[in-house]
């Protein structure tokens, strides 16, 4: 494994444990739904959530267009991005890939869970926005500090997708 596999490895791991740890801590500390809470109150719940992890790719869009309208960069076509620009571009489309994951999987936990269990939509909405930060700020800082914030919502997705599996068969 060379040096920069290494760092990718430890930084994706941590990411994942991070995501775990806070997803189960707040989880259990969020307030749901009553038990007995109809679909379309959990869905609207979820939506409140969906709503806010919109957060990051918001601020990065709004990053991305004021940097070109104050720059040569202000004609895409030119090809004069500065290298924040173009980072900044590359986490504005990996976040709204990981998200149309994130709202796909939190409508699906929402319809299959019961009230007092959509609380982990909450807790993954909280993660999501921090954990896209995260990736945002690795990016910038180096490529390789991103595989922290990107394996958090990866996997944050992959847990999500799997406990609505996993609830809507039970």
């Amino acid at each position: 494994m060379t040096g920069d596999q290494k760092v990718v490895a430890v930084g994706a791991a941590s990411g994942v444990l991070t995501m775990l740890g806070a997803l189960v801590a707040l989880s259990l500390l969020l307030t749901g739904l009553p038990p007995e809470a109809l679909p379309g109150e959990r869905l609207a719940y979820a939506a409140g959530w969906i709503a806010i992890a919109a957060l990051p790719l918001f601020l990065v869009l709004l990053f991305v267009g004021n940097a070109r309208f104050t720059s040569d960069a202000i004609d895409p076509t030119l090809g004069k991005e500065t290298d924040a620009i173009k980072i900044n571009g590359r986490v504005a489309e990996n976040t709204l890939q990981q998200y149309v994951l994130f709202v796909v999987a939190s409508l699906a936990v929402a319809a299959c869970a019961t009230g007092e269990k959509v609380s982990v939509v909450a807790a993954a909405a909280i993660i999501f926005v921090v954990m896209r930060f995260a990736f945002w700020i690795g990016y910038r800082i180096h490529p390789l500090y991103r595989a922290f914030g990107m394996a958090g919502t990866s996997y944050l997705n992959v847990v999500l997708f799997g406990y609505a599996i996993w609830l809507s068969m039970a």
